[in-house]
């Protein structure tokens, strides 16, 4: 769901602002794509991400779930997912989730200081957090927080004020995301201008370790690099893609990964419907990856995963032994102390966590 009231100075998503005339020719286009799967398929996980899904009307995301519901038809413990602002998760809307049998919200809170807020170019405030959890405590089982850090100017202890102003709300998952400077944002123009800098690397480390810390005393457990949850409350459609799993996608942007073939679809909201109304593919890009590089993506995607990977069942699934991979680059990591191996579980130590986007591309290349 590409539609936002307005795009953030940091944001590189697919999305378009200001542009809510789209949206009805939009959904319309929707339902076009999904009719070429042809037949329903059911689903055990259905995510509405954006963009901003919840910057529809009511009577749109009441669509919305009908145009869905009609080609993704649910299992009985299927887990439904939305992303949403909080300064959009009004009554009507709320409702509608409700209706619609919405199990798990995601909230981009990203903080609740004001400065820090009116630095990310957010346009909600803390009230309006406390106000947006009520309401999706009336039909969520399941209320997850999103949370900035680094941002510009701020300090270790603003951070940890945010953490803790999060965890007053007594959420069921917590995300916290270190702010990274995109090309072609405004952040990336205002960075080359020097009206922005970036946090020291130690003080991203700390904020990082703090988070760490702070959530886990909390009792959310620590279980992908970037995801905190209570028992439970682990977001299962992410699982889906760190387990390497098949799953389907949707709209502009949508990228896809079925029957061992990833296909993406064009990240321009127009040039999608432009080319779904006409009765043309949206994909812009595809690939079939071969086994080992399949292989090799799985792991990396597993070792974001705390739990880290069974190397037995990593082996069963694959048809490759993690050693034939890359037994080179696995052993160096764990001399350096990045990864630990305990019995037949492979996983990455609180250094690696701390650098491990940095490991990946070593493993990644046959």
């Amino acid at each position: 769901m590409p539609f936002c009231r307005r795009r953030c100075g940091y944001c590189n998503f697919t999305l378009v602002a200001g542009r809510d005339d789209l949206i009805e020719t939009y959904l319309a286009a929707l339902e076009q794509e999904l009719s070429w799967l042809g037949r329903p398929r059911e689903v055990d996980t259905l995510f509405f991400g954006g963009g901003t899904p919840t910057h529809l009307s009511a009577q749109q995301l009441t669509r919305l779930f009908t145009v869905v519901d009609r080609w993704f038809p649910r299992t009985a413990t299927c887990e439904v997912s939305i992303e949403a602002n909080p300064e959009d998760l009004d009554d009507a809307r709320a409702d509608v989730l409700a209706e619609a049998g919405v199990t798990r919200v995601s909230l981009g809170v990203q903080s609740f200081n004001s400065d820090k807020l009116r630095i990310l170019e957010r346009s909600h405030d803390a009230e309006g957090v406390s106000m947006a959890v009520e309401r999706c405590r009336r039909f969520a089982a399941s209320v997850s927080l999103d949370l900035i850090f680094a941002a510009p100017g701020e300090t270790l202890a603003a951070w940890i004020g945010d953490l803790a102003q999060a965890l007053a709300l007594s959420p069921d998952h917590v995300s916290t995301y270190g702010l990274t400077f995109e090309r072609g944002t405004r952040y990336w123009s205002r960075l080359l201008r020097d009206e922005l800098a970036t946090a020291e690397e130690e003080l991203q480390r700390d904020m990082y370790l703090a988070a760490i810390e702070t959530l886990n005393a909390a009792g959310l457990q620590h279980y992908e690099v970037s995801n905190f949850a209570h028992a439970g409350h682990r977001c299962r459609h992410n699982e889906v893609y760190w387990q390497g799993e098949p799953y389907f996608a949707a709209g502009p942007g949508a990228a896809r990964y079925v029957d061992g073939r990833r296909e993406t679809n064009h990240r321009s909201t127009t040039t999608w419907i432009k080319r779904v109304l006409a009765g043309e593919s949206p994909v812009a890009e595809s690939e079939t990856l071969p086994p080992e590089s399949a292989a090799r993506e799985r792991l990396v995607f597993a070792l974001r995963r705390l739990e880290g990977v069974d190397l037995d069942e990593f082996s069963a699934r694959t048809g490759y032994q993690v050693a034939q991979l890359c037994g080179d680059e696995i052993d160096k990591f764990l001399a350096l102390g990045m990864l630990e191996l305990e019995g037949r579980r492979l996983r990455l130590t609180r250094a690696g966590l701390l650098i491990s986007d940095a490991l990946w591309g070593e493993m990644l290349v046959a």
